[in-house]
């Protein structure tokens, strides 16, 4: 298993994973999303590459000026989104692509890696305290129509 900037030649891969991910939009929506995420100059995204050549995991990660919940610094490295293949997880790729996001992010300059997960979804929540992540806060957002 070898980890890689993303690049043009993962894009197929990347959509593929980004779709099973997040399913709400279609392939060739991800695949438009990439375009816009490899134009900006504040985010990085990372591939997990099998024996076979196959994309089987990314981690996408952008530098947020704004201010992030729960820290103290700016810029803050916020990952934005990690998926490994169920059939490839528990090997260690995660964390991997983490370790790129994290190096990434010290060469820019951040001193805060910072993640988010639904209140609910408790898998990520166990996956982001393995990694060493440690919660902060916790928010419930409210809207109103006017």
């Amino acid at each position: 298993m070898r980890i890689e900037q993303a690049g043009h030649g993962h894009l197929e891969g990347w959509a593929r994973l980004r779709t099973e991910l997040w399913p709400d939009g279609s392939f060739e929506h991800h695949r438009a999303e990439l375009a816009q995420f490899r134009s900006n100059p504040n985010g990085v995204a990372f591939v997990a590459i099998d024996s076979a050549g196959h994309v089987v995991g990314f981690a996408e990660a952008t530098l947020r000026h704004d201010y992030v919940n729960g820290c103290e610094t700016s810029p803050v490295l916020f990952l934005e989104g990690i998926y490994v293949r169920s059939e490839n997880r528990r090997e260690g790729i995660a964390r991997a692509l983490c370790r790129s996001v994290a190096a990434w992010g010290r060469a820019a300059g951040c001193r805060e890696f910072a993640s988010d997960a639904l209140v609910d979804n408790l898998a990520s929540h166990a996956f982001h305290a393995a990694l060493g992540f440690i919660e902060t806060e916790r928010v419930v957002y409210f809207r109103k129509f006017l």
